[in-house]
């Protein structure tokens, strides 16, 4: 299997090397190749092309010459702001979908990496892969757009619509508990996440389907099994750290100051095909985190 990661970033890195790792037999020699514009962030073990998404030309000859049996695209932002999206995400799916076109090798299935950030629902409301998108951000409007140019593409797509990913080097949360920053318990401020470990998984787990022929849906909610308060999360982890609650909790306090609508998201859909979690609860994947020290 021959597989293309566009925008290789650390969620593709461990799915290339979960890939290399792979015993399953369906997945035979498994060959990676990564495109992005600095190739030197890599490490060396990846093989990879110095390029941009939004360049067709160079996508389709890299498709035609590669002749990748799946694409998988997980972008970022040109900058934090709807021009940064506009020109990231809408830019990079319109191209994308220009170069699969004239490729004269067409891939048996892309999948292109999302956010739940499409949803607007802001009161506790749970979400799924069939629940109305009303995003009110631009990034959310900005992913929404982009999730429709990809979902018609001539060949099979999948988008992958990821909760908040944490994981060894990623955020600062133990830091700010440390520091007492803790969520109030109300009014309730939900929290969805997924480890990166797992989601790197979600990607080898539908990249395992794609080459077997099975069915695949056009979306997949990626979070684990246990949406809960942000102010257990926080709990939880200054119990595990021995931090010291404070008496006095800001309405403001969270992860970045910046937390962007309050849902629920169920995984179901994921679960029925079959992916199974390694860290089913941030409890199972924060436990790993503070044993290796790696936050």
């Amino acid at each position: 299997m021959k597989v293309l990661f566009l925008g290789c970033g650390d969620i593709a890195l461990r799915a290339i090397r979960q890939l290399r790792d792979s015993t399953k037999p369906a997945f035979g020699n498994v060959i990676c190749h990564a495109v992005r514009r600095r190739v030197e962030a890599l490490p060396t073990t990846v093989q990879a092309t110095a390029g941009d998404i939004r360049d067709i030309e160079a996508m389709t000859a890299l498709m035609d010459a590669g002749q990748f049996d799946a694409v998988v695209v997980t972008m970022t932002p040109d900058s934090m702001s709807d021009r940064g999206y506009r020109d990231s995400y809408v830019a990079g799916a319109s191209a994308l979908a220009m170069a699969v076109e004239r490729t004269r090798y067409k891939p048996s299935g892309v999948i292109w990496v999302s956010s739940t950030g499409v949803y607007g629902q802001s009161h506790g409301e749970w979400v799924d892969e069939l629940t109305e998108t009303l995003p009110t951000s631009y990034h959310g409007k900005r992913l929404l757009e982009a999730e429709g140019i990809i979902q018609h593409l001539p060949v099979p797509s999948v988008v992958v619509r990821y909760s908040g990913v944490y994981g060894p080097g990623r955020g600062r949360l133990l830091q700010q508990i440390r520091q007492g920053h803790i969520a109030p318990a109300e009014p309730v401020q939900w929290s969805n996440r997924i480890h990166a470990d797992d989601a790197a998984g979600v990607l080898v787990h539908l990249l395992q389907k794609f080459l077997q022929g099975e069915l695949v849906e056009q979306r997949y909610l990626a979070t684990d099994n246990e949406p809960v308060p942000l102010h257990d999360v926080h709990a939880w982890l200054a119990g595990q750290i021995g931090a010291t609650m404070p008496a006095g909790l800001s309405s403001d306090a969270g992860e970045s100051g910046t937390r962007t609508g309050n849902r629920r998201c169920r995984n179901q859909r994921l679960r029925n095909s079959g992916f199974v979690f390694r860290y089913p609860t941030f409890r199972e994947g924060y436990l790993q985190i503070l044993a290796e020290n790696t936050e």
